[in-house]
């Protein structure tokens, strides 16, 4: 059995761990620190029975916007332990705790346009839509969907904004064969990676 719950600080070195073994951008344990200790309800983890870290989702506030909005830098799940809807758990209770901790009125995330596994989690499991693409955004030139979530309720979307407004629309017209997964920012080469179940 595998529970969702609030990350720890000491469950930091074994959030690093899954991230090293999943996902080929990796951070500094200093990263971590900074997450944790300036947005401790954000973070979560996945625990099997025998208490081992085997997923979990590392989110963020961004703090220089407009709206007040969560940005999700890294969500990684063991291989051994996907397909059991642990990715889509983890995402809910972070973007939970942006909405109750801080009134958060969307969430967004990058992901690669070649990672269709996450692609899918993100828009037909989890309702994202894609917001922009940036050209080039990690460091092997790849571009990655700019992808945003709005919650209900959210002053955004009370003004009659909607996530089928503005730049979204111009994405309709993409399918599941552009695909997606991972995410990292090339100004910012410690900004996430996301694998899915």
């Amino acid at each position: 059995m595998v529970s969702i719950r609030q990350a720890r600080m000491e469950d930091l070195f074994q959030m690093q761990h899954c991230n090293l073994t999943c996902l080929p951008e990796n951070y500094q344990m200093k990263y971590y620190f900074y997450h944790i200790l300036s947005w401790p309800q954000l973070l979560h983890v996945a625990e099997d029975s025998k208490k081992r870290i085997v997923g979990y989702v590392l989110a963020k506030m961004e703090e220089d916007a407009p709206e007040v909005h969560g940005h999700i830098t890294s969500l990684a799940v063991f291989r051994s332990h996907r397909k059991m809807g642990l990715a889509a758990k983890l995402m809910t209770a972070a973007q939970e705790a942006m909405q109750e901790s801080f009134a958060a009125e969307y969430v967004s995330l990058h992901v690669r346009k070649s990672n269709r596994a996450a692609f899918a989690l993100y828009s037909s499991s989890l309702g994202f839509k894609i917001h922009d693409i940036e050209a080039q955004y990690y460091a092997d030139s790849e571009d990655a969907y700019d992808m945003r979530k709005y919650f209900p309720n959210a002053k955004n979307k009370s003004k009659g904004a909607s996530e089928d407004d503005a730049p979204a629309s111009r994405f309709k017209e993409l399918t599941m064969s552009d695909g997606v997964v991972e995410s990292s920012k090339q100004s910012n080469p410690i900004e996430g990676e996301h694998v899915v179940d």
